[in-house]
């Protein structure tokens, strides 16, 4: 099949499992124990405003028909209202998306432009000096959780030597009536990128360690390849029997790490936003679960569960384009 059939294909294999994801978050949000109502309206409220609150949020009916009325919903994409903020779960993510994605994405370019050169040289240089300092940078950067590194680079380069903010991301395209300090586009980006580079660092070094150690096995493998040595016997030079031969078939495992890490960066994405105080979903989705907001959890949880959906479907295709050995599903 087409890479368009194919596509629309494995769309529609994954709306079981996005209907899975909202049928164990909406019975899982349920069960947290406490009410949402005395939350909003603290320890001694007057029945008859709990009793308003419920009726106008569908707190009073039965969970199997909340749960039906939200999964139309969805079809139809609305998600509910927010009890905390009293707003659409939908206008509150398209708010925070944006942050989420822009600290999420550039993580991600932070961990493939290291990692991947890391890698390689590692690879070519195996067994010498080069090749144990990566191993050990990767093995460091596996071990070590996301908010610790922001924790420490927070002391270290905000508190001690006061060279980046501690807080806040601006975008790089907000207002510059916004931006503190800024009066220019141009401003706003180097404002954005200042704010930007530790949480980057702190939520790219997982996925950096991951891709270092993924591509140094695949190169690894692919220079000790038959092609390889029949490429150095024809006289081909080193660099080029690299950068033609061996590096693009080492690129399989890659893509898939990637295509998989981003659901893994987004999840960390909460804890890094909740260390330096940005406003994107991972702060919202601790919001949520701080103020038992339901469809608020349910709405963040999908969105999460989009993500990686679309980042499986995106792995598949990237692999089938890259190699042709791989069919888009004819000859499975």
């Amino acid at each position: 099949m087409g890479l368009l059939r194919y596509t629309l294909w494995r769309l529609a294999q994954a709306i079981p499992v996005l209907v899975g994801i909202i049928t164990i978050t909406f019975f899982l949000a349920n069960q947290i124990p406490g009410d949402p109502v005395e939350i909003m309206l603290g320890p001694s409220p007057a029945q008859e405003q709990v009793e308003a609150i419920r009726a106008r949020y569908g707190l009073d009916r039965p969970a199997y028909e909340r749960f039906l009325t939200y999964l139309s919903g969805v079809a139809t994409g609305d998600l509910g209202q927010s009890i905390y903020y009293d707003r659409p779960v939908l206008e509150m993510i398209l708010l925070r998306l944006p942050v989420t994605l822009y600290l999420t994405v550039s993580a991600f370019m932070f961990a493939i432009v290291t990692a991947i050169p890391l890698g390689v040289i590692s690879a070519k240089r195996r067994n010498k000096p080069a090749d144990h300092v990566s191993r050990i940078v990767s093995l460091i950067g596996v071990s070590t959780p996301s908010f610790w590194i922001g924790l420490m680079l927070i002391i270290v380069f905000a508190f001690y030597l006061g060279w980046f903010p501690a807080r806040g991301l601006p975008l790089p395209w907000a207002d510059p009536t916004d931006v503190r300090g800024a009066e220019t586009q141009l401003q706003v980006l180097r404002t954005s990128l200042h704010h930007l580079a530790m949480p980057m660092v702190a939520l790219g070094t997982l996925q950096m360690a991951q891709i270092t150690r993924i591509e140094r096995s695949s190169m690894v493998e692919s220079l000790q390849g038959e092609y390889v040595k029949l490429a150095r016997a024809y006289g081909v030079s080193e660099s080029k029997i690299v950068r033609k031969h061996a590096f693009q078939v080492a690129q399989l495992p890659v893509i898939t790490i990637i295509g998989l890490g981003l659901s893994t960066a987004l999840g960390g994405a909460v804890l890094t936003e909740t260390v330096f105080e940005i406003p994107g979903m991972g702060r919202l989705i601790i919001t949520a679960i701080s103020n038992q907001d339901y469809e608020l959890i349910m709405g963040t949880t999908f969105m999460f569960g989009v993500a990686f959906v679309v980042g499986v479907i995106i792995t598949d295709i990237a692999y089938a384009y890259i190699d042709p050995r791989v069919a888009y599903g004819d000859e499975t």
